[in-house]
């Protein structure tokens, strides 16, 4: 179930910017919490240190939450919420900061969000047949592939 609060918030985020979709929040507030528990597992010793995740640490979870929860529709889910592209991302985390919602660090910048992957790279790609087979492909090679030359 939503936070009534940060339903709230994200109704206000979205009036003043209706880039994206309402979804595309909860998604980056789920992502974000994946990505903790995944560098947590990684880095037992983060857990004592600090919860805070850096713009190329968030995409990557990002990305990995994406493929795990839509599979070879992530792009298209994500585009559908108007998210795009990386800055995409940062421009969304960047709000909830604004609204206070998401916290940062002195260091932490909008540009931390960009050119990390490609939409295609990562969620497209992964789900391409990968090309084993060595030379040409033609009438005769499809024949004896489908075993009736």
């Amino acid at each position: 179930m939503q936070d009534p609060d940060f339903a709230e918030i994200v109704g206000l985020i979205c009036k003043e910017d209706p880039r994206f979709d309402r979804k595309a929040y909860d998604f980056i507030r789920l992502g974000l919490d994946h990505a903790v528990k995944e560098l947590k597992k990684k880095d037992t010793g983060r857990a004592a240190r600090s919860r805070h995740v850096s713009g190329p640490e968030l995409l990557e979870g990002l990305r990995v939450y994406a493929l795990d929860q839509f599979g070879p529709l992530a792009k298209t889910v994500l585009n559908s919420w108007g998210v795009k592209r990386c800055t995409d991302f940062g421009d969304i985390v960047f709000n909830l900061i604004e609204y206070n919602v998401f916290s940062k660090t002195d260091n932490d910048r909008r540009e931390d969000f960009t050119d990390i992957y490609t939409f295609d790279e990562a969620f497209v790609k992964p789900f391409l047949p990968t090309r084993t087979r060595k030379g040409p492909v033609g009438p005769t090679g499809a024949a004896e592939a489908l075993g009736s030359a």
